[in-house]
């Protein structure tokens, strides 16, 4: 990371949902490194408070659902009286179903949609009017490849609440653009996290490695490098982009 990037994101402050999983603590990680303050945001109060006390004074707990839309304005609240406006966020938090369609019943598919959608919407609703006052500012949004695959080992609701975060960040990024916001995706396919670990079978995961040109998972840090790229003065020419970071699985 340069110099000049670090001190341009030199006490900004950066909102990640998902704060305490393995993808969110990397993105965490990576951004202080650049000098943001971060609020962290996860559903995991005990995980969240023992990451804040782990990473220092630069960092923040804060736990609300994120799926409900006053949880949200209250907890965006917060954050804003203790660290002040947002000028990145990171719409990380979510949750995977394998079940395909007939399988789903109502309760899994409002829950998916509510942590995968519902959550990066109201939270983008509640920092847009601040970042466009202050005309700066970062949405970043965790989508995924099975938005393109219909899901290869995801189920129905995960990929349809996937491409419905794609489509909210082409919508956002066409919405900000005059006011100097960007809105952009990453699309990732197979980090090591627990959704590969615990979640799939061996069987899977070897089948899946067969499919990757590249043969491997993908690494929670590189995941967290093109967020702290996206969120940096070198990504500002670049917005309603969603970058695939698939190992190679998927080519278009």
């Amino acid at each position: 990371m340069s110099d000049l990037q670090s001190r341009a994101l030199q006490g900004k402050v950066a909102l990640v949902t998902g704060a305490a999983g393995t993808m969110g603590q990397a993105a965490v990680r990576f951004l202080l490194e650049d000098g943001c303050r971060v609020a962290l945001v996860d559903s995991n109060r005990a995980l969240t408070l023992a990451l804040a006390e782990e990473l220092g004074p630069d960092t923040l707990p804060f736990c609300f659902d994120i799926s409900d839309a006053a949880a949200v304005q209250a907890g965006h609240a917060q954050v804003v009286d203790a660290m002040g406006p947002v000028d990145v966020l990171v719409n990380n938090a979510g949750i995977l179903s394998n079940h395909k369609a007939e399988a789903v019943d109502a309760a899994e598919w409002r829950r998916v949609l509510g942590v995968n959608l519902d959550g990066a919407f109201y939270l983008s609703q509640q920092v847009m009017p601040s970042m466009k006052a202050r005309r700066t500012g970062r949405i970043i949004n965790t989508c995924s490849l099975a938005a393109k695959t219909g899901g290869l080992t995801a189920g129905t609701a995960y990929s349809v609440s996937k491409g419905a975060l794609t489509s909210l960040t082409f919508s956002l990024a066409r919405e900000l653009a005059s006011f100097g916001v960007t809105a952009n995706g990453i699309s990732p396919a197979y980090v090591k996290t627990p959704m590969i670990t615990e979640q799939l079978t061996e069987q899977q995961r070897q089948a899946l490695l067969k499919d990757i040109p590249v043969g491997r998972f993908c690494e929670p840090e590189e995941f967290a490098h093109v967020v702290r790229f996206l969120a940096s003065p070198l990504a500002g020419f670049i917005t309603g982009e969603v970058i695939d970071l698939n190992g190679g699985l998927l080519m278009d």
